[in-house]
């Protein structure tokens, strides 16, 4: 007897077929770009629908199924269809270039294309150059292309009952990718138990039925999915659409939204929007961040202006959460990310991989029911990232005698300068609490006399000016000499940045160090 299916699996594609039992009549979505609002019982019948499309198709379990799009309700219907059948998404980030799109299907063996009709030129590029996509679904507004089929017309013509089909709680679910901080991204596989092992973060949370949470983190991501799936869990409505921070802003006091993650950038553009000191955003009783380290002059603005009550995660891509700050967590620790979740575990450990006691800082690693395993077709990135059954995050930190962990930095972050070793989130954290900095990343450039040269990237507050040399003075105030930085580069455009927030500072090295070459790991 298997016991394991005897008590029954963690499956992606039960959250929803659950759900609609339980909130059957609840709005579970209310897609803004379209305009349209399902309950929780039309969901799962229109999931059901693709699922079993997808089946007469000649789709069987194992086959990948990429799909392209921004946030919309047919995004979070391709996740769930594919779920209850067995079948393995690959979600494309929309902002890659088409031959980055043809490289990550080729390597997957995508099938199957299911895509936004405004990225119609991507598609083309895809279906010309992989002729084993041999099905190709279109959606949204748009004209429709030869030899490619309508989403709605397949829909209507299959039947809502739930597809039959073996799944287990091991199997891949979808291929995801790292943020790409490094250089291009590192594809690798969750599997259904990854993902229905959600929970685990929301509860840190105090997720409600009776919440509304705005999904604007990409949905492609792993994030994105994670709010999707937990309006199925708790029952809450969700209320999906593209970032724009106008647009959020109004959405959260026409919608008495509760609840939004946010990458720190988002917030800095809630901050600089006229709208904000004359929006009703008494509904908010939360507001979530993750994607990278929160600031604490944004931090401490947003408690300011825009709800009192802040949230933090910390974790990877490929870890998922590993440690949640709440409002009453950030009251007695201020500068932590929190205390491990529920079946979660971290260490701090030395170059040779021995614990660390509390207060020294190290490598952090970590693990939870979320982590997975391995890198796709990556032997050498796996061996070095996970090692002995820990996930090697790659950040610096420390934990204190109570177990709240601090972030410090890069392990890959530190420059060596005269022989000394900087932390570039240290030199940061002193420039962005200048009012005049928006934002600001620090790098470590080659110096014929220092080995490498400590240098900011800085870009202004909206209305302000920023001199190089005022922001010297500005670090000699906290920092020691050899941590502050020898170049200030004002710059006017944004930072490169990842989908989740995290600076790309191998972009700002090759623009601003011409003998370097961006990283291809």
């Amino acid at each position: 007897m298997n016991t394991t299916k005897a008590l029954g699996q963690m499956l992606v594609g039960s959250l929803l077929r659950t759900a609609a039992l339980r909130f059957a009549r609840q709005e579970a979505f209310y897609c803004v770009p379209t305009g349209r609002r399902v309950s929780f019982a039309q969901a799962n019948t229109r999931c059901n629908q693709l699922a079993n499309a997808l089946a007469a198709l000649g789709l069987r379990k194992g086959d990948c199924v990429a799909f392209l799009s921004t946030n919309r309700l047919e995004m979070a219907e391709i996740y769930f269809a594919l779920a209850k059948t067995g079948l393995v998404g690959m979600p494309l980030n929309y902002r890659l270039a088409p031959v980055e799109m043809v490289a990550l299907v080729r390597e997957v063996g995508a099938v199957a294309l299911l895509s936004e009709r405004r990225f119609a030129e991507a598609a083309g590029v895809l279906r010309a150059e992989l002729p084993g996509l041999r099905t190709v679904v279109a959606f949204g507004e748009g004209e429709g292309a030869q030899g490619v089929l309508d989403y709605e017309t397949l829909l209507a013509g299959a039947h809502g009952s739930e597809p039959v089909a073996e799944v287990d709680e091991g199997d891949p679910f979808y291929f995801n990718l790292t943020s790409g901080t490094t250089g291009l991204p590192k594809c690798y596989r969750i599997s259904h138990y990854n993902n229905s092992t959600l929970f685990n973060m929301l509860n840190a949370f105090d997720m409600a039925r009776q919440d509304v949470v705005l999904t604007v983190f990409p949905m492609y991501g792993r994030v994105g999915f994670c709010w999707l799936a937990s309006g199925l869990m708790y029952g809450h409505r969700n209320v999906i659409t593209n970032f724009d921070a106008g647009e959020t802003l109004r959405l959260i006091a026409s919608e008495q939204v509760t609840m939004t993650n946010l990458v720190p950038t988002m917030g800095a553009m809630l901050l600089a929007r006229p709208e904000l000191e004359h929006t009703d955003l008494r509904s908010l009783r939360g507001v979530i961040f993750a994607g990278s380290l929160l600031p604490a002059s944004i931090r401490d603005d947003i408690a300011a202006r825009v709800c009192p009550r802040i949230y933090e995660y910390y974790g990877m891509q490929e870890s998922a959460t590993l440690v949640a700050s709440t409002p009453e967590d950030r009251a007695r620790r201020p500068d932590s990310v929190g205390q491990p979740i529920l079946f979660a575990e971290v260490r701090i450990v030395d170059a040779e991989g021995r614990d660390l006691p509390a207060g020294e800082t190290g490598a952090v690693i970590g693990r939870s029911p979320g982590t997975v395993t391995s890198y796709f077709n990556n032997p050498e990135k796996t061996a070095e990232t996970f090692r002995d059954g820990w996930l090697h995050t790659g950040d610096l930190g420390r934990l204190d005698d109570e177990g709240y962990l601090y972030i410090s930095g890069r392990l890959k972050d530190v420059i060596v300068t005269g022989g000394q070793n900087v932390h570039a989130g240290e030199v940061e954290e002193a420039i962005l609490r200048n009012p005049a900095v928006a934002d600001c990343a620090v790098i470590g450039l080659p110096d014929p006399l220092w080995g490498e040269s400590v240098t900011a990237v800085v870009v202004a507050a909206e209305g302000a000016a920023v001199d190089s040399e005022a922001i010297v003075q500005w670090c000699r105030r906290s920092l020691a000499g050899f941590k502050t930085p020898k170049k200030v580069i004002v710059q006017s455009e944004p930072l490169p940045r990842t989908p989740t927030g995290k600076v790309q500072k191998f972009l700002l090295v090759a623009r601003y160090d011409p003998k370097a070459a961006p990283s291809t790991t």
